[in-house]
């Protein structure tokens, strides 16, 4: 049964960008801004050697936090599929904005970007031994998205059932 920690890098840190949802016809399909904030879930089966599921400074979320900086701080996210997308691409090239291109700008979607982006940077900083099961995308107090691994959902299902069949064996 692995164990769990958990990190939240809450919209206090400054992470200020702009975006809109260009398909939604609202508001939100105007440019608009958030600082963002992100709760994250890491799991592991084993501890490493100070009994950490994973190392909050830089041997390990370091690297995240530099990353989400490098994303999402002062930054325009547009989406690939934005028909104003050139536009947008127009500013950065005046220097006039910090353009971000991501696959899409719904907090879901930012949820599933960061958790892909900070999976990598984290099985390469634990050599595969712990893994990001949740990432959380908060747009402000009231409105977030969560997005939970698939392999992290079977991870847990599979130590489930082996904890059961132990159980049944003694």
């Amino acid at each position: 049964m692995p164990f769990y920690s958990t990190k939240t890098y809450g919209p206090e840190r400054g992470l200020s960008c702009a975006y809109r949802q260009w398909d939604a016809g609202t508001d939100c399909q105007l440019l608009h801004g958030y600082a963002l904030g992100f709760r994250f879930v890491f799991a592991a089966e084993q501890l490493d050697r100070r009994g950490w599921v994973v190392d909050f400074g830089d041997g390990g979320f370091g690297k995240i936090r530099r990353w989400l900086h490098k994303m999402f701080d002062h930054t325009l996210l547009v989406a690939v599929d934005d028909p104003a997308r050139d536009v947008f691409e127009s500013l950065a090239a005046a220097g006039l904005a910090d353009l971000r291109t991501v696959p899409s700008t719904s907090c879901e979607r930012l949820a599933q970007h960061v958790h892909d982006a900070a999976q990598e940077i984290l099985h390469d900083a634990t050599q595969g031994r712990c893994w990001l099961s949740l990432v959380e995308c908060f747009e402000h107090s009231a409105n977030s998205a969560l997005f939970e691994a698939p392999d992290a959902v079977q991870r847990q299902t599979v130590a489930d059932v082996l904890q059961a069949v132990l159980r049944e064996m003694k």
